[in-house]
């Protein structure tokens, strides 16, 4: 013959348990499946490394559905500032907005290509421009912009206010 006893804790133990098993046992059955597809975004495809030709920048900017002049119009090595102004400060919010950020950059040494771009719709006759701020074979910054007087300036990802 075999006695077994309890003390409180031991109750509260398995209490503890069987209701955490419960939870469980709901949250498998009313959370709906996950499907990778349903849940996909552009920015999830847009791969920001690797960046190592010019061949490479481009396809970058295809990504976005931007045609652009086959070498770029500019190519500059310049170094960004320890202390933002506030003209850096608000390009650095650009950036933010589209997951990037320049913060952990300053100070560095970056290069940026500026490619003409060919076809942007809705501006037909404009010089419009892709900017790509590279460092370490990596995209770090960049934007789309218009060189008009009444021009634009935003993320690659078009945001249909132009």
């Amino acid at each position: 013959m075999f006695i077994y006893s309890f003390r409180a804790s031991t109750l509260r133990f398995f209490a503890l348990l069987i209701l955490a098993a419960g939870a469980l046992t709901a949250l498998i059955i009313f959370v709906p499946a996950y499907d990778a597809e349903d849940y996909s975004d552009t920015a999830a495809k847009i791969s920001y490394d690797k960046i190592d030709t010019n061949e490479d920048r481009i396809a970058f900017l295809a990504q976005f559905g931007y045609k652009v002049s086959g070498e770029p119009i500019e190519s500059v090595e310049l170094t960004l500032p320890d202390d933002f102004d506030r003209v850096f400060s608000g390009y650095n919010e650009l950036q933010k907005a589209q997951g990037l950020d320049l913060t952990k950059y300053k100070g560095k040494t970056v290069t940026r290509y500026t490619y003409e771009v060919t076809e942007y719709p809705g501006h037909e006759g404009e010089k419009i421009y892709a900017n790509l701020i590279v460092r370490k074979n990596r995209i770090i910054a960049g934007d789309i912009c218009s060189a008009e007087p009444s021009g634009f300036i935003h993320g690659f990802e078009r945001n249909g206010e132009e």
